[in-house]
């Protein structure tokens, strides 16, 4: 159970520590504060009342006070960030399509990417991504590798989950985004799992890549289901390499 105190309760003459006495005296487990940016000067009075930061976003913050006996089991707020690239794929002629980005130190070949945003898919960021970099539009197949590392100065000090996923183009004349990349091609792929300008994840993929054009892509690939959740009207997606159909049928 959570207790809210917000500015709107100015106008009522009980002040916040008034307000966290009773909430205690009400057997209450923690408090969930909001504050507008533009009523931040109440942080410090919280804060005196034991009220520690939990996040932000950009017109507000929320503070939690934990009340109940020992530690407290709040849940903390994102602790990662969602990365995800597209590994854009010609069968009929091998070749992939690949950026060197343009805020880069060292210029590597990479599929082109970036930050999955809140309630997207992650096909849906990937085929967005490689639209807006090099204007090649195309259709989500599959995730190919999923990469995660921790600490990562990119993402804050946070973890980091990077997904890359196997698109098939629908288009194929590059219109790149010069404000993002220095360059965009199509590679071969035998090409890019050589080549030593290129970073270690994308020629690892490059080569999972080529070994499914040649040997098959059900070995490869983890495909995607729609499945209903167990909360009413809500749908999840499945991610898993696809089962035979006798296997699938199963009830």
């Amino acid at each position: 159970v959570s207790g809210r105190w917000d500015s709107a309760s100015s106008s009522v003459s009980l002040s916040l520590s008034g307000a966290v006495r009773r909430w205690r005296e009400e057997g209450r487990v923690a408090v969930w504060l909001h504050v507008p940016i533009l009523q931040s000067r109440l942080i410090a009075t919280a804060a005196s009342q034991g009220f520690a930061f939990h996040h932000a976003e950009s017109d507000s913050c929320t503070l939690t006070l934990w009340l109940a006996e020992g530690p407290s089991r709040l849940p903390g707020f994102a602790t990662h960030q969602v990365g995800v690239a597209g590994a854009v794929l010609d069968e009929s002629t091998g070749k992939v399509l690949v950026v060197q980005d343009r805020n880069r130190t060292v210029n590597a070949w990479k599929f082109p990417g970036g930050l999955s945003n809140p309630g997207e898919d992650i096909g849906d960021t990937a085929v967005r991504e490689v639209f807006e970099e090099t204007g090649i539009r195309s259709e989500f197949r599959s995730i190919l590798s999923v990469r995660q590392q921790h600490s990562h100065p990119g993402a804050f000090g946070k973890s980091d989950l990077y997904f890359v996923c196997r698109l098939e183009p629908s288009s194929f004349t590059i219109s790149l985004c010069e404000q993002e990349c220095l360059s965009c091609e199509w590679m071969d792929l035998g090409e890019l799992t050589r080549t030593k300008h290129t970073t270690p994840i994308t020629s690892s993929v490059a080569k999972l890549l080529l070994y499914g054009h040649r040997e098959g892509f059900d070995k490869i690939d983890l495909t995607m289901r729609e499945l209903p959740s167990v909360y009413t009207g809500l749908f999840y997606k499945l991610y898993h390499r696809e089962l035979p159909e006798s296997y699938r049928n199963i009830t």
